[in-house]
């Protein structure tokens, strides 16, 4: 009935050219802001007076605002209309931009992307409802072509975008550039786009709500102060991890129990094929952004490498990403969704391992050749995992599992870059010491021949430190391909659609 109410037909949208202009500007802009900051990150560190650990809340306030607020947008959407609701987060989205640009505090900052996420996390789901309403039914597919396009553009243009911007400019004009943009599409949208009917019938869970942003915040508050606060022994993290457990159980109990609409179906729950694979995308969002996040990192810190040539080096890995996707629609009738999925699993460990025995010596061939396999793991993982998910699923679920499963692939985002930011850390720390101790008024080992005394001995706890970071990062990425290998036997729980896919899913064992 919902759907019906706001589907819109192509002849209500007399200018398909340009809805698909403005709905495809919005995307690009809200997935170009989950990368466009990574390359920039050394430089924000500096300006903000930030420690490594806590730069890295600038990229997870972003993802948690974005996993809090997705699951409420059709919702929204249906109580003001969607086209309003789309012309106001592309507003706050823009605002929250420009926020961010001349945030001069690292609690300004997160706040200001903790309000960035929050309107950006309306900007995907919208754009592609309206793109589904705008075409007709025989050019859904060259439109989801047109949509799946534009979101993968972001791991390209993203890093090297952000590099350049940095390099030439400021790491400010990464956000800076939003506003030109926003401005435009809000122009845009108020002239080209038409207004769906509001509903106001359809009531929110507000308390299973509640609960829920309680659970995800105090868990990613847990993991972005845990290293800085000593993670068991500091009274903050003990009261977070019991709020944590607070919220996820009064969630589950008031969902189960509830007699009106839970804010998820509890149906869902009941599904193991569901369940196992938006676990698995967790883990799978936990590895990639990890990875994605430290990577620039290392290349300016460690290896000296200037920004925009960090940007880069870092776009291939998107190329490889397409690449993969195009591939899998070619071959995908060949091959059970399992295969495809436990073969991304596979290439994706594999090139964490061989990163793992980098050293400082390592060459930008071996970086690019790497990051585009990891890449194409990516790719070969997303459209059969996200099939598979749907596939045993009732179709008046798939609404609310689409909200729970982007909701989770934020999450594993945020929880990812927090978690390995913090064992960067650690693994630092605890190297350097380890390191030291080879270091006795015995064994000569300054840093710079001819240098002695205070001067060669700071040289010398440099070089340390460039080794031990090294060290910590060679752990992290050993870490991720270990858990990549983990996950593989677990596909064997799924179900899987049987291929070739014609017409209607069919569900094999």
């Amino acid at each position: 009935m919902t759907e019906a109410i706001l589907t819109r037909t192509a002849t209500l949208a007399p200018n398909k050219a340009m809805i698909t202009i403005v709905v495809m500007g919005a995307t690009v802009m809200q997935v170009l802001d989950t990368t466009i900051a990574n390359v920039a990150l050394p430089h924000m560190q500096g300006s903000l007076g930030a420690t490594q650990d806590q730069i890295a809340w600038v990229l997870t306030s972003y993802l948690v605002a974005a996993a809090i607020a997705t699951p409420v947008t059709a919702w929204v959407a249906l109580r003001i209309g969607r086209t309003k609701l789309f012309v106001f987060a592309l507003g706050g989205f823009t605002l929250a931009s420009m926020l961010c640009g001349v945030a001069a505090t690292l609690p300004q900052m997160v706040l200001f992307r903790f309000l960035q996420g929050i309107f950006g996390a309306a900007l995907v789901p919208l754009s592609q409802a309206i793109l589904l309403d705008t075409y007709p039914r025989d050019q859904v597919g060259r439109a989801m072509g047109i949509f799946m396009m534009g979101v993968m553009v972001g791991p390209i243009l993203g890093p090297v975008l952000g590099g350049y911007l940095t390099d030439e400019l400021s790491w400010r004009w990464c956000f800076y550039i939003n506003v030109p943009l926003g401005i435009v599409a809000v122009l845009g949208a108020l002239t080209f786009i038409p207004e769906t009917t509001r509903i106001s019938g359809r009531k929110l869970d507000w308390f299973g709500f509640a609960f829920l942003s309680l659970a995800i915040a105090c868990l990613q508050l847990a993991l972005d102060r845990g290293q800085q606060k000593g993670w068991l022994q500091s009274p903050e993290i003990l009261v977070e991890i019991a709020m944590l457990g607070f919220g996820l159980y009064m969630f589950v109990v008031h969902s189960a129990t509830t007699r009106g609409r839970a804010f998820f179906d509890i149906r869902l729950f009941r599904d193991r094929t569901f369940i196992l694979s938006t676990s698995i995308l967790t883990l799978i969002m936990l590895v990639y952004y990890g990875s994605m996040a430290l990577t620039p990192q290392m290349l300016q810190e460690e290896l000296n490498y200037p920004v925009l040539t960090s940007g880069l080096i870092m776009a291939p890995r998107g190329f490889g990403t397409i690449a993969a996707i195009l591939l899998v629609g070619q071959i995908g009738k060949f091959f059970s969704q399992r295969v495809l999925v436990g073969f991304g699993l596979f290439i994706s460990g594999v090139s964490l391992y061989f990163m793992s025995h980098w050293s400082l010596m390592v060459s930008a061939r071996d970086i690019i050749t790497l990051g585009l396999i990891q890449g194409a793991g990516v790719g070969f993982i997303n459209v059969p995992l996200t099939t598979m998910a749907f596939s045993t699923l009732d179709s008046d679920l798939r609404t609310e599992a689409s909200g729970f499963y982007n909701l989770m692939r934020n999450i594993g985002s945020a929880a990812g870059i927090s978690i390995t930011s913090a064992i960067l850390v650690r693994s630092t720390q605890v190297n350097h010491g380890y390191l030291t101790e080879y270091i006795t008024p015995f064994r000569r080992m300054d840093a710079t021949p001819g240098v002695t005394g205070a001067a060669g001995l700071e040289m010398l706890n440099g070089d340390l430190t460039h080794q031990a970071s090294m060290v910590g990062y060679i752990n992290v990425f050993m870490m991720l391909a270990v858990l990549c290998m983990l996950i593989i036997p677990v596909l064997a729980f799924l179900k899987a659609p049987k291929v070739p896919q014609k017409g209607p899913i069919v569900v094999g064992e």
